[in-house]
């Protein structure tokens, strides 16, 4: 059987500020939806199916392209707070009044700064991957993770390393993963041109650099946040979310070993579960 987010139809939403591609699936009827905020130089066609497949069981999920990405129109913003805008401005465009919020990675990013200027919009938040940015110490990255990440095409090579480190057992799950992921891959051909990443890396630098993030912001997220990490995670240090969850008043953090900043992919199943026992707390 195909899994569901292989087949369910990509719809558009008109906003302000860009036409978006969505798609909508799962358990129609749970509210409030689970909306998926997705990575850098990701579509909607890089989630990994079967992470959704677990979610859609018991969730109404909904992934999009933001504004400037793939078959999304509208400008990529070179800020994380554009991004939140344009993300605010789908979620408007869609009439949902109330949502739960998963990012991941720089969609960790732009969850929390949708959460910090809408607070009536999100009931619970998941930050996977990601960071609050401007963290005290956080480590420079290695230069062989911003080869690969700006690399003019991602290789399997680096796709390993970048997202399940070089452990056997990361290798083999992270090959599972990418062949799951060609189903949709091998007809779309999605892809994030570099002009459009470019805006995208301006974004995470100011962020990274303490401009605009939500390291200082923190004490103001009262509502419920799930942090979670691969514990060898290259693209952002895990350190962050550690250092996170010591300022949140309401958090849950999760770290699995032997995995890195695709854990969520590595272990769909079990993070699945974990993020469904969080939101039906």
């Amino acid at each position: 059987m195909p899994y569901i987010s292989d087949i369910a139809d990509t719809r558009h939403a008109e906003g302000s500020l860009a036409r978006y591609a969505y798609r909508d699936f799962g358990q129609q009827d749970a509210t409030p939806p689970l909306v998926l905020l997705q990575r850098f130089r990701g579509t909607l066609d890089h989630w990994d199916p079967l992470f959704l497949e677990v979610l859609a069981k018991k969730r109404r999920v909904i992934i999009f392209d933001n504004a400037g990405i793939s078959e999304s129109t509208g400008e990529v913003p070179t800020t994380m707070q554009g991004m939140a805008e344009a993300a605010i401005d789908f979620l408007t465009a869609l009439g949902l009044k109330q949502v739960d919020l998963l990012g991941w990675s720089v969609g960790g990013f732009v969850a929390q700064l949708v959460t910090l200027d809408r607070p009536d919009l999100v009931r619970k938040l998941i930050v996977a991957g990601s960071g609050p940015g401007g963290v005290p110490g956080t480590p420079e990255l290695e230069q062989r993770v911003v080869e690969y990440m700006t690399a003019p095409v991602t290789s399997e090579e680096g796709f390993l390393y970048l997202f399940f480190g070089l452990n056997d057992e990361g290798v083999r799950l992270g090959k599972e993963s990418l062949a799951r992921l060609e189903t949709r891959l091998e007809k779309s051909k999605a892809d994030v041109p570099a002009e459009q990443w470019a805006n995208q890396l301006q974004a995470i630098q100011l962020w990274a650099g303490g401009t605009g993030d939500a390291w200082s912001r923190l004490e103001e997220l009262k509502l419920p946040v799930l942090v979670a990490n691969g514990s060898h995670d290259v693209m952002v240090d895990s350190g962050n979310s550690f250092a996170m969850a010591q300022k949140l008043s309401n958090a849950r953090t999760v770290f699995y070993s032997g995995s890195g900043h695709a854990f969520l992919f590595q272990f769909p199943e079990e993070f699945g579960d974990v993020v469904h026992d969080f939101l039906d707390r």
